[in-house]
């Protein structure tokens, strides 16, 4: 997945979840940050990032917040829309029959409903939710940054469904290299961390989608399946 239209800048001071003021060439700027986390740890005043310049018309703000270089060196993609779009590309060159984002399902709707063809000729069906990881504590990832009640209820579609015959995934996309697993925060959100839990003894699939990150890209490198401590 790239991005076009990429710009260098500074980060300044983040007024609200929506807006940041950045230093373009000594000019300060607002702009639209894709992501509503907190992203504390990372959105520190005088840390590099870039930006991308959309074009969409009708835009208070020209640019988008999407990387940004942690303290330690490492670059991390914070669009939340990225997960999603890369993880579309991966399964679009797996062996999957059928491939159909935002699936309704219950109440929800979950990113992925996808299709394989068994030896017998039935289909084998699954559905997917996505969640991107832009926290890491000492090299380890954690979702989520901030409380999210549609995550748990979320997990709790992909527990009916698992029961109901198909293939649930909860995929986890690192939006940063380095790094191989993803815990609950709990610490954040213990209902979250809960219905995990729940998730993983009713047989729901846990996965981690391993990145590397550039200021321009956000690639899948590695899939790899998540188990119990």
């Amino acid at each position: 997945m790239k991005y076009e239209n990429i710009t260098p800048a500074v980060f300044l001071s983040r007024p609200n979840r929506f807006v940041a003021e950045v230093e373009i060439n000594g000019q300060k700027k607002v702009v639209h940050v894709k992501n509503t986390g907190r992203c504390k740890e990372l959105l520190i005043k005088g840390t590099e990032v870039w930006l991308t310049a959309p074009g969409t018309p009708g835009r208070k703000t020209k640019y988008d917040l999407i990387a940004v270089r942690k303290e330690t060196g490492i670059i991390f993609n914070i669009d939340s829309q990225a997960p999603n779009k890369v993880v579309k590309e991966w399964l679009d060159k797996k062996d999957y029959s059928k491939v159909i984002p935002e699936y309704k399902y219950g109440d929800s709707r979950i990113d992925f409903y996808m299709e394989k063809q068994k030896e017998n000729g039935q289909p084998e069906r699954f559905l997917m939710e996505v969640k991107g990881c832009t926290l890491e504590i000492d090299g380890v990832g954690y979702f989520p940054d901030a409380p999210t009640e549609r995550g748990v209820k979320h997990i709790n579609e992909l527990i009916k469904a698992k029961e109901a015959g198909y293939r649930a995934v909860l995929c986890f996309v690192i939006q940063m290299d380095g790094v191989k697993e993803v815990r609950p925060n709990t610490a954040m959100h213990q209902e979250f961390g809960e219905a995990m839990v729940r998730a993983r003894q009713s047989g729901v699939e846990i996965v981690y989608m391993l990145t590397h990150v550039e200021p321009d890209e956000l690639n899948i490198i590695e899939e790899r399946r998540g188990y119990e401590e």
